[in-house]
């Protein structure tokens, strides 16, 4: 779980370590804010792939024609996270995700639960791509899953190179959506 005393206290220090006064008026309660945040945006590092697959398995029996092929696909599905190399912001984060059912189909909304929870762990975005597609493919028992995701890193525009309009592309193909490129397209950027 998330140490909230531990990372106002750290807080307090990194303050200090910058030059500042952690007890001026004006950033006295930041140690308290920023841990707050913290707890907040860091939430999905209380649970495992398992555990957040657990919490957002809600699937209807699929009971469309099965002679017909089926696609599952969500698109544009916005989030963030922050990378672990820096602890700097991923943002403007999107990803599509699909699936092939395979008996069941999970709820359109808990997809993107499960993105936005993935999100919420120091990450890579490599790693979030394969995290979801995971989680995915517990729920809904399917071989069959694609995530792409396209973000800004800000550890590369507002640091470093500083290249404002610099984006990166990730994909996670497993399945059908590997070995048959006409399946990619649903994913593509």
């Amino acid at each position: 779980m998330i140490d909230k005393e531990a990372i106002e206290k750290h807080i307090r220090g990194i303050i200090k370590a910058l030059g500042d006064d952690p007890t001026r008026p004006g950033i006295a309660d930041t140690p308290k804010r920023v841990a707050a945040m913290c707890s907040e945006v860091f939430e999905g590092m209380n649970y495992t792939n398992r555990q957040i697959a657990e919490m957002f398995d809600r699937t209807f029996d699929d009971d469309i024609d099965t002679d017909q092929e089926k696609i599952v696909v969500m698109r544009d599905i916005e989030f963030f996270s922050y990378c672990e190399h820096h602890m700097a912001l991923m943002y403007d984060m999107r990803a599509n995700v699909a699936y092939i059912p395979n008996g069941k189909v999970i709820g359109l909304s808990k997809i993107v639960r499960v993105c936005d929870m993935v999100g919420k762990r120091l990450q890579l975005q490599e790693r979030i791509g394969q995290d979801i597609a995971d989680i995915i493919s517990m729920i809904t028992n399917s071989a069959d899953v694609a995530v792409t995701i396209e973000a800004k890193h800000s550890c590369v525009t507002a640091r470093g190179i500083k290249n404002q309009n610099t984006k990166t592309y990730t994909a996670e193909l497993r399945g059908r959506f590997r070995t048959d490129p006409s399946l990619q397209d649903y994913v593509k950027h």
